[in-house]
């Protein structure tokens, strides 16, 4: 059973839409819905995806303000660094 609500694909977008698609953190530009990615690689593809991080680690507590939009690579910094609610070794990236 999913911990995330029924609606969390319009949560998420409207984060994302609100940070103009860059990251918070480190303030990349990100790929947004229908951009042309024929000519990346899927590591950078997955490299440029904006996805919503829970401040509080908690993805049934969806106020605006504990949401924050992270490229991968700073929502997957902040889950290695013990900062999460996920397992070490379940989240992994390739650069």
């Amino acid at each position: 059973m999913s911990r995330y609500p029924k609606d969390w694909q319009q949560i998420a977008l409207t984060i994302k839409e609100k940070a103009g698609w860059r990251c918070s953190k480190c303030n990349r530009q990100c790929l947004r819905p229908g951009d042309s990615t024929k000519h990346l690689t899927k590591s950078e593809r997955a490299k440029l995806t904006l996805t919503v991080h829970h401040h509080n680690r908690m993805p049934e507590d969806n106020r605006l303000e504990n949401l924050i939009a992270l490229c991968t690579s700073c929502h997957l910094s902040y889950h290695n660094r013990q900062q999460s609610n996920i397992p070490p070794g379940q989240l992994s990236f390739d650069f």
